[in-house]
């Protein structure tokens, strides 16, 4: 498939599409829009963003179709070899899974706009931008022209977002050989050799927990807005993050997001539940270990912060009451448990949704993976610690690409541990019942316990506890990783 990609018109927020499929040898075809996009476990039916649409021959003689499902069309192709679709898109929201076009930004998440022919989703891909010959390209895919990137299969292309502006900001740091690229778009000045600094600090600690990188390359992809807002999705070798507004708050965000994007790269791009390999574009794709891919992405995230130096002790205690009271407050006594919730993010997941039914695989599945950390550090004096538990992830099933399990996972920890963890998946995992207690005991261990003012359920307090004893044990959890 080749792809057209401009706005003839950005006034309108409409993006001007043409997909090109050729070598076509049978008499009828079937293109498929996804239904959704990797990072975001939940329909959002991108095809009701379709204004006009056709699809005719190379010649431009209409072909006979009709819409077979709410995202996908039959084709008849009798007699001809090639086809072109063409289409408007319509976008006048900026996140970090859609796309928009102004006069001086066209930027894209090609699963929101790309079809594919069905039985050909590894085939090579490639998309033309019509751009001016001063725009700038911010991309993960390689280049083969000035404005002409390339794919090696569909499931490649969208997992690669772009930016393309005269107004880009760019700057990167190289570690290994590896270079990290750092674009930014918007009203925001960069103090460059500060984000170096601290990019680099993160992504060496990263690097050291799992001891390579999956990629030859990276692309932290920033659009800044001047609204507040806080998003980003995890690609194969980039992150889209959308941030705002330019203040100063904005960088301690920047950090944040960005190391919790990066850690996918391992955790989720490449150790990857088995339900999702591959990715069935067409519906849901029901998985219980959101807890793992999210939670404990969440959990490292600020931990490789505090971990690398970026983070003081005083910012990331800071983090760590945030987490808890979202988690606590918000959802401490739900329904469901993490293995429910990760199931029905395709239901409700990303929606605030009724009272008490759903906890957060991000929050809860990040405290749950604290105390499973904990647990191995006190047990071991901290020579074993989660970091253990996703060496062995990675080796097993990320560098394979060859999709986990729940079973697996608890099975690895369990091997890590050197015994069951019954007591962990039954209280932290399978079941709902309120971590308060349990999650006290572990922060006992370095010097912290957690409670609620004046006996008020709806206000959490962190506590520092004074005990010399935890607070040393404290400083090895925020400092030490495992050997």
């Amino acid at each position: 498939m080749h792809y057209k990609l401009f706005s003839e018109n950005p006034a309108s927020r409409s993006l001007n599409v043409e997909c090109h499929l050729a070598d076509i040898d049978t008499e009828s075809v079937e293109l498929q829009l996804p239904s959704w996009r990797p990072g975001r476990y939940e329909l959002q039916h991108f095809a009701k963003n379709i204004q006009q649409f056709e699809i005719t021959d190379i010649n431009g003689n209409p072909l006979i179709f009709r819409k077979i499902t709410k995202d996908r069309w039959h084709i008849q192709t009798e007699g001809i070899s090639e086809l072109v679709v063409r289409f408007t898109y319509y976008s006048n929201v900026i996140n970090a899974g859609t796309s928009y076009a102004d006069h001086r930004l066209l930027y894209i998440n090609p699963v929101n706009v790309c079809l594919y022919a069905e039985g050909r989703l590894h085939e090579r891909c490639t998309v033309e931008l019509g751009i001016p010959d001063d725009w700038q390209i911010a991309c993960g895919l390689k280049k083969t022209g000035p404005t002409t990137l390339v794919a090696n299969d569909f499931y490649e292309l969208v997992d690669c977002p772009l930016i393309a502006s005269p107004d880009l900001q760019h700057n990167q740091y190289v570690i290994d050989g590896i270079p990290f690229h750092v674009w930014i778009h918007g009203n925001y000045q960069p103090d460059w050799e500060r984000i170096k600094y601290d990019f680099t600090r993160f992504t060496e600690a990263q690097l050291q927990l799992f001891g390579a990188f999956p990629e030859t390359e990276y692309h932290f992809l920033t659009l800044v807005l001047d609204t507040p807002y806080y998003h980003g999705v995890e690609h194969r070798n980039s992150t889209m993050l959308v941030l705002g507004p330019p203040e100063d708050g904005l960088y301690v965000d920047l950090l944040g997001v960005s190391s919790h994007e990066l850690f996918h790269t391992w955790n989720i791009i490449r150790i990857r539940p088995t339900e999702l390999l591959p990715y069935d574009f067409t519906r849901e794709n029901y998985f219980p270990t959101c807890f793992v891919a999210e939670g404990v992405t969440t959990y490292y995230g600020d931990l490789i912060l505090r971990r690398s130096g970026v983070f003081s002790d005083e910012a990331y205690r800071k983090e760590l009451h945030v987490l808890f009271k979202r988690h606590f407050e918000q959802s401490g006594r739900a329904a469901q448990s993490l293995v429910e919730s990760s199931w029905d993010l395709w239901l409700d997941g990303y929606e605030k949704g009724v009272p008490d039914r759903k906890v957060s695989v991000y929050h809860k599945g990040a405290i749950a993976a604290m105390i499973l950390d904990l647990h191995l550090r006190r047990k071991t004096n901290h020579q074993t610690t989660l970091d253990n538990v996703m060496r062995i992830m990675w080796e097993r099933f990320g560098k394979p690409f060859i999709g986990y399990s729940l079973d697996d996972y608890r099975a690895v920890c369990e091997e890590v541990a050197g015994e069951k963890l019954d007591w962990y998946f039954d209280a932290c995992i399978f079941s709902n019942q309120p971590l308060e207690m349990l999650l006290n005991d572990y922060l006992n261990f370095v010097g912290l316990q957690i409670s609620y003012e004046s006996g008020d359920t709806t206000s959490l307090l962190l506590h520092d506890l004074e005990d010399a004893d935890g607070q040393e044990e404290r400083k090895k959890w925020w400092t030490e990783p495992s050997a």
